[in-house]
Order: structure tokens, then C-alpha cells, then sequence
């Protein structure tokens, strides 16, 4: 009999309250996708992403951030915090609940109470830098992960892959200086916000970019990823992996040009989670970030959550 412990998905209700304009790609509605999408599978821990802490926050951004934030949300309506980024009434609760969610599924996974998890929760994280929300993200939810991980669980190495098709300039932001988190962010360039370049390598050579040209597909994606992520992660040999687990790569995504199915977010799922297999036992935790076409955002999620479930211990 299998010993297999499962995967979990961390997911809270107060993630719906977070309300954007009509028409806005970031919307409640993607959450309801993949709650459909994940409705009836079996084998997964269900679990509710808790309210992340102020001192949680203040892992990588200033009390100046924190602040701002939890001034800007609104009694009623919406406000609008730049361009692509809003806050409606709901918007501080569903914030806290993406950070918690992040490390509570570091917790979870580094307890051995489950395999790995998936953190479907909203708002992103991503483009959060140390003193700035940008690109619908208002804390940095993954580098959160990271450095959760580092000071209070005591690991010595994390490794980010950033599969989302914008740069995760956010998540650079936040550990540009930490030597112990080796990031990863492919994406197609040119393209909003427009850093990424491979000559942005961190104040230890710790951050890789990988540029894709708009229109390519998945094969070159996967030649990418075999020839310069994943002998990367192998020789860094982590302690834990991280997933920013944007799905807007996907050929029918209306905010880019890449051309990635289901099957090239399997592909590198099950690469990754080899990986982890081979240096920590199998320690994945992977967050929601991007995907805004309904359907291929459900099915992408949907395909990525069963390659988590089958990954090798």
C-alpha cells in the first residue's frame, strides 16, 4: 500500500472578495474556474489558506509598503492604486490570505503532512516590488515563501521557477540581494513590464532571465529549460522549490503572444518536480500567478494539479 502522503490545496473564500473593475483580466471569476476545475478530484488535502500576520509581510517589504496598502483599501467601492491595480473593500483580506496561503503550504510540505501543494489564491504576487504594488499584485507572495522558509524553517537553498509569462520583476525585486534563492523567471520579452533582460543577474549571479520572442511555442520553451534551467537547479541541489505558476503562456491567453497547451505546463511540472525528487525530497510548492482565459486558465490548472499529485516522491 502506498505511503504516498497527498497534495494540498490551499484556497480561502475571502480570496473572492478582492473585487477589480468589469472587464478586468484579474477577476473574481478566475478563482471560480478553478474551484469548477478541481471540484471533484480526489486525493487532494483541502485545506484554507490562513491570514498572513504583519510580521509575515514584513519579511521582505518596509512597514512603509505594509502602510500604504492597508491605507489605500476603500470603505466601499473601488480605488485605483496605478493603471492595472485596484482595491475594493475586500481587497487587505484577500491579500493577507495569498501570503498566508504561500507559507502555510511551505509549512505543510516542510512538515511532511503533505507531498507538495498548490496555493490557488488571488491577489498575484509577482510584480510586488520591496515599496510597490504594479500588475494587479500588492505583497510578494512567493519571495514571501522564500524567505519563510530560509529564516524561520532554517533551509539553506531555495530555488523559484517563474513560469508566468510576464517578468516576475517583483519577486527579483524582493531578493536581489539573497544569495540562498536562485530565481528563475522565463517570459516573453518584449512585453509589460519590460525588465527581464538576461543581463539582470542579481547581486550574486542568483537570478536567471530567460527571454522568449513573442509567437514562439513550447518547443521553445522545453529546448530553454533543458539547456539552462534545470542543469542549473541540479548543480544548486535546493532544499525546496517554488512554483510561480502563472498559466498565461498558454496559446489563448488575451494578454500575450507565447503559444504554450496544457501539455508543456505538465512537462515542466513533472521536470521540476524530478528535480525536487532528486534533491528534497520531493518539496514543491507551487502559486497561482497569471492566466486570464477562463477555459485554458481551468485546464492548465487542472493539468499542472494532476502532474503535482503523480510527481515521485
Amino acid at each position: 500500500m502506498s505511503t504516498r502522503k497527498p497534495t494540498a490545496l490551499f484556497t480561502h473564500s475571502e480570496c473572492l472578495g478582492h473585487q477589480t473593475p468589469a472587464g478586468h483580466p484579474e477577476q473574481v471569476a478566475r478563482l471560480h474556474a478553478i474551484e469548477t476545475a478541481l471540484a471533484d478530484r480526489p486525493g487532494l488535502l483541502r485545506l484554507d489558506a490562513p491570514s498572513c500576520s504583519d510580521e509575515d509581510i514584513l519579511l521582505c517589504h518596509p512597514r512603509s509598503h505594509l502602510q500604504h496598502i492597508l491605507s489605500s483599501a476603500p470603505a466601499q467601492g473601488l480605488v485605483m492604486l496605478d493603471e492595472d491595480t485596484h482595491m475594493s473593500p475586500g481587497s487587505v483580506l484577500a491579500a493577507r490570505r495569498a501570503v498566508g496561503g504561500a507559507l502555510a503550504a511551505v509549512d505543510t510540505v516542510l512538515s511532511g503532512q503533505a507531498h507538495n501543494a498548490f496555493v490557488a489564491t488571488r491577489p498575484p504576487g509577482h510584480h510586488a516590488e520591496r515599496s510597490r504594488q504594479m500588475g494587479f499584485c500588492l505583497f510578494g507572495n512567493v519571495a514571501l515563501a522564500a524567505q519563510h522558509a530560509l529564516q524561520r524553517h532554517g533551509l539553506g537553498r531555495v530555488a523559484i521557477v517563474d513560469f508566468d509569462v510576464h517578468h516576475g520583476n517583483g519577486t527579483q525585486d524582493l531578493l536581489w540581494d539573497e544569495q540562498n534563492v536562485l530565481f528563475f523567471s522565463s517570459h516573453q520579452m518584449p512585453l509589460w513590464p519590460g525588465s527581464g533582460r538576461a543581463d539582470e543577474t542579481g547581486a550574486h549571479g542568483q537570478v536567471v532571465n530567460l527571454p522568449l520572442a513573442p509567437g514562439s511555442d513550447g518547443k521553445a520553451m522545453r529546448a530553454l529549460y533543458q539547456a539552462s534551467v534545470f542543469p542549473q537547479i541540479d548543480a544548486f541541489r535546493p532544499d525546496l522549490v517554488l512554483i510561480s505558476a502563472g498559466f498565461d503562456a498558454h496559446s489563448a491567453d488575451p494578454l500575450a503572444q507565447l503559444h504554450w497547451h496544457e501539455d508543456d505546463f505538465v512537462w515542466l511540472t513533472q521536470n521540476l518536480c524530478a528535480l525536487a525528487a532528486k534533491h528534497c525530497a520531493g518539496r514543491v510548492v507551487s502559486v497561482l500567478e497569471g492566466g486570464y482565459d477562463l477555459g485554458a486558465l481551468a485546464a492548465s490548472v487542472a493539468a499542472h494539479v494532476t502532474a503535482l499529485q503523480e510527481a515521485p516522491a
